[in-house]
């Protein structure tokens, strides 16, 4: 009993230090990155859907609900208090924050988890090193620093995870009815989560299955026979996880609610229609079935989203399709080096301690990752990421816990993995959005690799308003790729030269800029189709052909006279 308590205090302390260090890191580093592309469309819709029960914005953006819920209820609630409504664009630095610090609540939820999953398949240390190799993820601190959605995603998928993995085998409250309630949080932070939480399911099962022997057919049997059994084998699975989606998806709809109207874009599809039968019976349809907004609608923009693809920006080339390698490469670039060097420890010393369920889950992730076509962020990844470093502190734990092994990953280098770790989030901090490991050039070079949230998501206004202060300059004009409303004040003049007919002619292009000093031009903007406008190609040849005299992280900035 002592010794539970020992241990049981132990991780609580482990928790906390790592939790505490880095949720000052996202605080601190919330007030220094300014606002990210999708941040003022959360807090116009969250406030919006809080105000008027409403959810049309998030499901028109295929964006779900729960994260922007959390994140601006606090700002809700003072609204209520104080009687006064916030606007989501002239007050958004004031709300902005307060949202932000709200997300922490998912990543408190996330490393949780993570210390759970790790206990589970890796005993005591296993939860500590997952703690500690999440917690200083310099990718994972940046996006908890923002309120946006993708941290609620991977806590969501985790609790489903965890939930569903300790109610195998048990009766259907804990069985179905708990990994239900999972598999609706997971859905509802984010579409995404409908599909990891399937995979995830789907995994577990067979691997608890396999485990108990039911997997086994008879050794006599002929190959319909084998793959008989195993279709009868997997039976109740298959009924559980079709409840838990039913239970889920219930929720889901429950929750994001019902504007209980007709859906224009219905409306408009059926009266294109070609005279005859179908439009004569869609269009009086299309009228009256006020089902609309609903999750059907989010989830729909989602999958037709993904489906449909993404043009993409890799390598310094622009593409106009999703392309294969894109996930994996991209997290060679921008998972620190020390996390490589531990997997390569483990792979080298003891491989098979990475084949536990969790890890099977982050490998078949990677797998798929090939048929992800949205291919605007490493973030998509999340889950696998986290769920890859549970099953690395898992795998490097059970080696220490099985003394009878010849050889195991040594405590000094572990350690030395943390350290090395931590201090790349210190040195990159503020900006882990940006972070690039040295192995591709630093986070400098990922301004010609990736784009989107890898790089440049629109942040970057309040190092280009310091670098301004710091040189005496009352004005700058600023060809800025984002949605950051501070663009529109002092000292940022916004010109729009993709849409002004200047030809390249260095002179109208000048006078575009309202004959400024300096002219700041966004990285994003040179991660984008030249084709996207029809000035666009000449006004970012004409300035490529231009060298800057100073960048800032998200902008690189040319002297106009």
């Amino acid at each position: 009993m002592r010794q539970w308590l020992s241990i049981h205090w132990g991780d609580v302390v482990w928790l906390l230090a790592f939790g505490l260090a880095s949720s000052a890191w996202c605080v601190m580093a919330a007030e220094q990155v300014g606002v990210t592309f999708d941040e003022p469309l959360y807090i116009k819709a969250g406030l919006t859907s809080w105000r008027t029960g409403s959810n049309k914005l998030l499901m028109s953006a295929g964006t779900m609900t729960l994260p922007v819920d959390v994140q601006t209820l606090p700002i809700y609630l003072w609204e209520q208090f104080a009687g006064q409504k916030y606007h989501s664009e002239t007050d958004l630095p004031a709300v902005l924050p307060v949202a932000r610090a709200a997300n922490l609540i998912f990543w408190w939820l996330l490393l949780v988890y993570v210390m759970r999953l790790g206990w589970t398949f890796g005993g005591v240390w296993g939860g500590r090193l997952a703690v500690a190799l999440t917690a200083c993820d310099p990718n994972l601190l940046g996006h908890a620093s923002l309120a946006t959605t993708d941290i609620a995603c991977v806590a969501c998928v985790l609790v489903l995870v965890y939930h569903f993995w300790h109610g195998l085998g048990c009766d259907w409250k804990r069985r179905v009815l708990v990994p239900g309630f999972c598999y609706a949080l997971a859905i509802q932070a984010k579409v995404s989560g409908l599909v990891f939480g399937m995979d995830a399911m789907a995994v577990l099962g067979l691997w608890h299955l396999a485990g108990t022997g039911q997997l086994t057919p008879p050794t006599n049997a002929s190959l319909l026979g084998k793959l008989n059994y195993i279709w009868h084998a997997t039976y109740q699975l298959r009924r559980d996880i079709t409840w838990i989606t039913l239970i889920g998806l219930v929720l889901v709809f429950g929750y994001t609610g019902c504007d209980w109207s007709a859906e224009p874009t219905f409306i408009k599809w059926a009266e294109k229609l070609p005279d005859g039968t179908l439009k004569s019976a869609m269009v009086p349809i299309s009228h009256r079935l006020t089902i609309f907004t609903n999750a059907g609608e989010g989830m729909l923009y989602q999958i037709k989203h993904n489906v449909r693809g993404h043009d993409t920006y890799f390598l310094g080339e622009w593409y106009r399709h999703a392309i294969r390698p894109y996930f994996p490469v991209a997290l060679t670039m921008k998972l620190p080096i020390a996390v490589f060097a531990l997997l390569a420890a483990v792979l080298l010393v003891h491989p098979r301690n990475l084949l536990t369920p969790v890890g099977t889950i982050a490998l078949l992730f990677l797998i798929l990752s090939p048929n992800y076509r949205v291919q605007i962020g490493v973030r998509f990844m999340f889950p696998m990421v986290v769920l890859g470093y549970i099953a690395l502190g898992a795998a490097v734990a059970c080696g220490w816990a099985y003394s009878a092994q010849s050889r195991v990953v040594p405590r000094w280098f572990v350690a030395g993995v943390l350290v090395a770790l931590a201090s790349t989030s210190v040195w990159v901090w503020p900006r882990g959005l940006s972070y690039f490991n040295q192995l591709w050039g630093g986070p400098d070079a990922g301004a010609h690799l990736l784009h989107e949230s890898n790089y440049d998501w629109g942040q970057g206004l309040p190092e280009l308003r310091e670098w301004c202060h710091a040189q005496g300059e009352e004005r700058i004009a600023v060809w800025y790729y984002g949605t950051d409303p501070d663009i529109e004040h002092p000292p940022f003049s916004h010109v729009r030269l993709d849409r002004s007919p200047h030809e390249g002619d260095p002179k109208r292009l000048h006078a575009a800029c309202g004959n400024a000093r300096y002219l700041a031009v966004s990285i994003g903007c040179f991660c984008l189709d030249v084709e996207i406008t029809p000035n666009f190609r000449t006004t970012i040849e004409w300035v490529r052909s231009q060298t800057p005299v100073a960048r800032t992280t998200c902008f690189f900035i040319y002297r106009l006279q």
